[in-house]
């Protein structure tokens, strides 16, 4: 074991949280409520004004058949140490868990934290990183946002902080990650920063070989961190989406007692719109559910970065284009016509892009680290 090492850099060290919590959090509550109670306990249910969110989805998205039969939930992971899990905090991670209830699979999509978007629709000037939607107006807002500027109709949504995540992983035992020569050091690193962040711990295994291998709560955290590869903040998003499925794997085989053990840690870390038996009608089959592909919007071949008002964003080149994209990769929907919405969010956005990158707005794979 390493010991604890001084902080080396000065600066806020920003933990970013893996959407991997946020399915195994809803694996651990079913696994508890049916094997030891039906009480709601621990777990923070909020309520969100669903009705509000109804009336504010377009006709198009309302009437649109291809998505009946899908469960859309909203899983976003906050930078909190703190609790702080309900507003005034970004939600670096945003993933959106695609459920075909007929089939049982899930399609995952995570939502880049710096997405140029329409982040309040209905007020004048509201264009920022979708990140900030939920610091200023928590999980109704961020789903709003979602909604308006991706048609979809979300009206569910589970937030977690990152607390929980080492001592889940290390509930379930670890997950088996490849872990290559680039990435090693930076998941050190990640380790050294979170170590010095908890107040529990005070010691971390250093990762000293490249592989197949099994990774412990904190490693696991780190690993999930790294953006410092190629790749950047993208490759990120793959390296949570990974961890996921590791996880998941591991949780459908897993023993009651794991189980329990990882609920106990992350109940407090939670807040969602689902009630217990919702949750227990979503995942009564667990076994059956299976991650059948996923990728990141805005699409790899629909996007540019660059700065916009001194902010590093990912501007989608074409939002219409990119939401077809979304609605072939989720609904299988041929040929989908985006709302009319959708249409005037993506020629502002292009608006206010050119005015720092230029009138021509092109793809572009190169993704700066602020």
């Amino acid at each position: 074991m390493a010991s604890k090492k001084k902080k080396t850099s000065a600066g806020k060290i920003v933990l970013f949280v893996a959407e991997i919590l946020i399915l195994v959090a809803l694996l651990v509550v079913m696994w508890l409520v049916l094997k030891t109670t039906d009480k709601e306990e621990g777990v923070q249910k909020v309520s969100i004004d669903e009705k509000e969110i109804e009336v504010a989805l377009p006709e198009e998205v309302k009437e649109n058949e291809a998505m009946k039969g899908y469960r859309n939930i909203a899983l976003f992971g906050v930078d909190s140490r703190t609790g702080q899990l309900d507003s005034k905090t970004r939600s670096d991670t945003i993933i959106i868990a695609s459920i075909n209830q007929d089939t049982k699979e899930v399609k995952l999509v995570s939502v880049y934290r710096d997405s140029y978007l329409n982040i309040d629709p209905g007020k004048t000037n509201s264009y920022d990183k979708c990140n900030s939607a939920y610091a200023y107006g928590g999980a109704d807002r961020a789903i709003k946002m979602l909604n308006a500027n991706l048609d979809l109709n979300i009206t569910d949504f589970i937030t977690i902080g990152f607390e929980g995540l080492r001592d889940v992983v290390n509930a379930l035992g670890g997950v088996y990650i490849e872990v290559d020569e680039e990435e090693i050091k930076h998941l050190n690193n990640y380790q050294i920063s979170m170590v010095e962040k908890m107040s529990d711990v005070d010691s971390y295994t250093p990762v000293k070989d490249t592989g197949y291998q099994l990774l412990d709560g904190l490693q696991a955290t780190a690993y999930c961190r790294i953006r410092y590869t190629a790749g950047n903040d993208f490759k990120r998003t793959e390296r949570q989406r990974e961890v996921i499925k590791a996880c998941l794997d591991v949780a459908k085989t897993t023993s009651v007692s794991k189980l329990k053990s990882a609920c106990e840690n992350i109940f407090s870390e939670v807040h969602t719109s689902l009630s217990l038996p919702e949750i227990l009608d979503l995942l009564v089959d667990v076994a059956s559910y299976e991650i059948v592909d996923e990728g990141g919007f805005p699409s790899k071949d629909h996007y540019t970065t660059g700065m916009i008002d001194t902010k590093s964003c990912v501007i989608p080149v074409d939002l219409q284009t990119n939401v077809v994209w979304l609605h072939k990769f989720l609904f299988n929907e041929d040929d989908y016509k985006p709302s009319a919405n959708i249409s005037e969010y993506s020629d502002e956005i292009k608006r206010q892009a050119s005015k720092y990158l230029g009138s021509q707005v092109e793809p572009s794979d190169d993704f700066g680290d602020d």
